[in-house]
């Protein structure tokens, strides 16, 4: 009886062990589920891999190292990147807009007004034809044939360049949108994130440079040397920063500062062509309209550069600034102001050059 019983016991521990080990199993499956969608979970800033880690005073809701899928989906979904994605994807529709106006836009001197004119100063001098004596009839129809044809050139001259206006406006959105692509994608993998950043700095180059464009172009259009000279120059240095951005030591938090201070100098080299224009054309109130709209746009941008590099004011309260209200997303702001206010100024040269020309 007591070999039978022992063998019963063992039997049952045995029956009672696989069971066991089958509850075991099903717990696994049953929890990995959890682990897969935990796996798209935000985390904090101490979890992140280290190129993810571009400032601690942002301290929570962070997405890192999603599959692509996921990624491109959170830009309808709530993180500390939100903002930044939708502050610049909704400038970008904003110039888009602007672009498409101008595009659709009358010059503002038209052949309609023109000819209009040239059909009144040739009623007026016949008249003074009639009314003259024989010996002033060949002066005066010299006159009216000088008049004549002055107007007429003006009538067949070409329209006003707008390529310069376009390139800014064209590289305002470039910048506008990758920015808006590198918040949103940076957090998929190191060399996704390598490679939007790369595309966030050629889009501030390529803002830069293109602002030069308006005003070189039409503030020096009867100067081609000067001009030649402002744009080769501009769109040199352009270059070289994209390349120098390039190298991978350039995007580490310790070169925040040096690359803002690139920037910087880059941007404040366009104090040169605008002392230039205010020397040459101080007398024209367009030439001293666009300054002050450089003036404005040169505030803007500075302030924003101060507060990305100062990462305030989540300097102040780190993790109280996590959603909304960090420094990258005034940076943003403040970016869109200042490009649309130069926008604002390429409006003034267009109509200083469609009313003037050269």
């Amino acid at each position: 009886m007591e070999k039978t019983s022992f063998f019963i016991t063992e039997r049952d521990n045995k029956k009672c062990c696989s069971s066991s080990c089958k509850e075991i199993k099903i717990k696994k499956k049953r929890r990995s589920p959890s682990k897969e969608a935990n796996k798209y979970d935000l985390v904090d800033y101490a979890s992140l891999p280290t190129f993810l880690k571009h400032n601690e005073f942002i301290l929570s809701y962070y997405r890192s190292e999603w599959p692509i899928k996921q990624t491109i989906l959170s830009v309808f979904s709530i993180h500390n990147e939100t903002l930044n994605i939708w502050t610049h994807l909704v400038g970008f529709f904003i110039f888009l807009v602007l672009t498409n106006y101008v595009i659709n836009s009358s010059p503002m001197i038209n052949t309609t007004t023109t000819s209009s004119l040239t059909h009144q100063v040739i009623l007026h001098n016949n008249l003074q034809i009639i009314h003259s004596n024989d010996s002033q009839v060949s002066q005066t129809s010299l006159h009216v044939n000088q008049t004549t044809t002055m107007i007429k050139n003006q009538e067949t001259s070409e329209p006003t360049t707008r390529w310069p206006f376009y390139a800014y406006m064209c590289g305002a959105m470039f910048c506008l949108l990758m920015s808006s692509a590198c918040h949103l994608l940076s957090c998929h993998s190191e060399h996704t994130c390598y490679l939007m950043l790369r595309l966030d700095y050629a889009g501030i180059s390529g803002l830069i440079v293109t602002s030069f464009y308006p005003l070189v172009y039409y503030s020096f259009t009867c100067h081609p040397f000067i001009r030649n000279v402002y744009l080769t120059a501009i769109t040199v240095f352009g270059i070289a920063t994209i390349i120098v951005s390039l190298f991978p030591v350039f995007e580490t938090p310790e070169y925040r500062s040096m690359r803002a201070g690139l920037f910087v100098c880059m941007a404040l080299s366009g104090l040169v062509p605008i002392m230039h224009k205010l020397m040459a054309f101080g007398d024209r109130p367009e030439a001293v309209v666009t300054a002050g709209y450089e003036m404005i746009m040169g505030a803007f941008y500075a302030l924003g550069v101060i507060v990305y590099a100062a990462r305030v004011p989540e300097r102040w309260m780190p993790g109280r600034f996590d959603l909304a209200g960090h420094s990258h997303q005034l940076f943003h702001v403040l970016v869109i102001a200042g490009a649309y206010t130069h926008y604002l100024a390429g409006l003034v040269y267009l109509r200083w050059r469609e009313i003037e020309g050269c």
